[in-house]
Parts: structure tokens; sequence; C-alpha cells
């Protein structure tokens, strides 16, 4: 059975989660423009918990939060975690991509969602959001070429005008050893939960 999703406020979690997680506040992205952090969270209670939640069906809650030491000590030890709750858009999105390619779809550790703390782009970065995914492989297909990051990452846009994806190169907005999709930095707010106060 998949365990319930519960979404969360972000202004109302613990201190210490709240000066990782920054809900809400403004951040300016690397071409200068002006989002506001992700507010609401699913609650991720335990590992055992996040191998079973599926936000999609080829896709669990683990697999789009797995980050390694490069994330803020607390967020990586301790649970329960939080995850922004556009993290289901995004699997959704996945599950289409992964239909279109009819072959499992495997996300780098990293290339999920990592919270503003994380080292690697930190608030910046639109993994922040939960909307972006770096892909290492698909089925037997490693990525780390242009001819198979240009081929999935074509058919990945192909599936929507909402879904970014990197060029290959190795230059800052490319990428040479995976491929990264992004849905932008979208923010949902649960029907359950209320943007007053």
């Amino acid at each position: 059975m998949n365990p319930v999703f519960r979404a969360v406020d972000g202004l109302r979690l613990p201190e210490a989660s709240r000066a990782l997680l920054r809900p809400g506040e403004m951040e300016t992205d690397w071409g200068g423009n002006v989002h506001r952090l992700p507010r609401f969270f699913y609650e991720i209670p335990s590992w055992e918990e996040a191998h079973q939640m599926r936000p999609a069906p080829h896709f669990t809650i683990a697999e789009l939060m797995l980050v390694d030491c490069r994330e803020a000590e607390l967020i990586l030890t301790q649970f329960p975690h939080y995850v922004p709750c556009a993290v289901v858009l995004l699997a959704r999105f996945l599950e289409d991509f992964r239909r279109e390619v009819d072959a499992p779809v495997f996300i780098s550790a990293n290339g999920g969602y990592r919270s503003p703390a994380h080292q690697s782009g930190g608030a910046k970065s639109i993994h922040a959001w939960g909307t972006a995914a770096d892909i290492y492989r698909v089925s037997d297909t490693f990525l780390n070429d242009a001819k198979s990051i240009e081929k999935y990452g074509a058919i990945a846009a192909s599936l929507s005008t909402a879904v970014f994806v990197r060029p290959f190169g190795p230059e800052r907005g490319q990428t040479d050893d995976h491929l990264h999709i992004d849905l932008g930095f979208v923010s949902m707010s649960p029907r359950e939960c209320s943007e007053a106060g």
C-alpha cells in the first residue's frame, strides 16, 4: 500500500529546518531572475517510507530526493525529510517520458530535489524547487555523450512546451554527462494548505 503524502506548510516547520529550506523566501537564479522558493512540502517520515511512496507508477520519492554529503547535515541524516509538493508534477512528467522511451529511467544522486542549502547550486538551482531531474541512464544506455543526450533530450522536449532540456556541452547551462530536464520554477499549494499567514 502506498503511504499517504502529507503536505505541510514550510513556515510551520522547526526553526532548524526552516533555516535550510527557506520556505517562501525570494531567490535570484543564475540568470538574475527572482523566484519565490517553495513553501509547501511533503513530509517524508523515513527512508523505508520514501521507497514505498510512489508519486507515479514507476518512480518513488526516494529516487527523487537521493543526495550525498554535499547536502546539509540535518537534511542528509535526520528524518522527517521535506520535499517540495511540485515534485509530484516532475514524477508525472518522468512517467510520461518513461512511457515514451519504453524503458526504465534512472535519476542520478543529487539529480532530483536538492535543498537550498545543498552545495551544488544551492537555492540558485532549479533543483531546489523539486522540478528538475538529472537522468544518467535510460535502459542500458548511459547518457554521457552528445548522441545519447540529444536523442533523449529531443524526446523529453517533445512531450511538453513546459519542459526545458539543457543542450549538450561543457559550459554553464549545458550538460555533458547526463540529461537535465526541468519544468521551471513551479510551486504547488495543496488544497488542504492555506497561503494565508
